[in-house]
């Protein structure tokens, strides 16, 4: 696990998946046993969350171990160039923190750099999970004021256009009818009948 890719000849791979904020990588793992031809990357920049499953995919095929897969530490803020154009989808499930804020208000550096990465014509999916009540303290820290329907197709959709991406999709869950989604962040958050989801789908265009 670490911050380069020159081990690995992604380039060369067709269907790259990358999973920002990837947390744990159970998406990430789970995806490539079920997607063998394509190739995918898990980011966070938590070491800590990433050394178990690191391990794990280097273990022989019998022990739960996939060739199609690679863990790397890097923050959305200094992502590796070695990931330039090559994403053909970015996925980013539940994000918090400054990943959260980038996606949720349009912050120019954080889009730019989820621009960067993606081949012509990736998509981008954002999933966001949040409690008004409980998670008002950060939400406020972070400078989200909206996580509407409306305001992704408005304000946002502006912000993301001029970063690169075209908004094609927006929709919302209601608590208790999540779809199933595999990451563990989800299962736990699914939990509380107070939260709910907003995603939109997002394609990398010429600038």
């Amino acid at each position: 696990m670490n911050s380069k890719t020159s081990s690995h000849p992604i380039e060369n791979e067709r269907g790259i998946v990358v999973d920002l904020g990837t947390g744990d990588g159970r998406f990430v793992y789970q995806s490539a046993r079920q997607n063998p031809q394509k190739f995918f990357l898990g980011i966070d920049a938590s070491a800590n969350l990433l050394e178990k499953i690191s391990e794990k995919i280097h273990r022989k095929p019998a022990k739960g171990g996939v060739k199609n897969a690679l863990f790397i530490q890097a923050a959305v803020e200094a992502l590796p160039e070695e990931l330039d154009g090559v994403a053909d989808e970015v996925h980013i499930h539940f994000p918090w923190g400054s990943l959260l804020r980038g996606v949720a208000t349009g912050n120019e550096t954080i889009l730019k750099n989820i621009h960067r990465i993606c081949a012509p014509d990736a998509v981008l999916e954002v999933i966001i999970g949040v409690d008004q009540d409980r998670d008002a303290t950060e939400l406020q820290r972070l400078g989200i004021n909206d996580l509407s329907e409306e305001f992704i197709a408005t304000a946002l959709k502006i912000k993301y256009e001029e970063c690169g991406f075209e908004i094609l999709e927006i929709g919302s869950f209601a608590a208790g009818d999540w779809p199933d989604i595999c990451t563990s962040w989800a299962q736990r958050l699914r939990t509380n009948e107070n939260r709910t989801i907003v995603y939109f789908l997002a394609k990398r265009i010429s600038r």
